[in-house]
């Protein structure tokens, strides 16, 4: 299982990618409030932003991806290793949108590290 490795990481940083142009389209767009009066000027801004497409382009391909990965290793490994996603997000938005990573976060990425290397030892 270990052999499929770089996919299933492929996949993982495909949808931290996804998240992380989505995250930088809502930027461009900004705050809105639900409001049935706000849904057409909202799905124009949404439609017509490059980082969501970006992002939804990103999400098929990590699905295409994972199809590949489900193929070919037992899910009980594959999906936990999802949790990668979580540490790549994390560091990237506190670099890319000056995010807050405290103490307790930088500790949660611990944690998930050391859930990932003995999941990665499993197999």
């Amino acid at each position: 299982m270990a052999i499929y490795l770089p996919l299933i990481l492929f996949g993982v940083l495909l949808n931290a990618a996804a998240q992380l142009a989505l995250k930088q389209g809502m930027r461009q767009i900004g705050y809105f409030d639900f409001m049935l009066t706000n849904i057409p000027r909202i799905v124009w801004e949404v439609a017509a932003n490059g980082y969501i497409w970006a992002g939804l382009i990103c999400y098929v391909v990590s699905v295409v991806v994972w199809l590949l990965v489900l193929s070919r290793v037992e899910v009980s490994y594959a999906y936990p290793l999802l949790s990668v996603g979580y540490i790549v997000t994390a560091c990237a938005g506190w670099f890319l949108f000056h995010e807050n990573l405290s103490p307790t976060r930088l500790l949660g990425i611990a944690v998930i590290c050391l859930g990932v290397y003995f999941i990665t030892r499993s197999s």
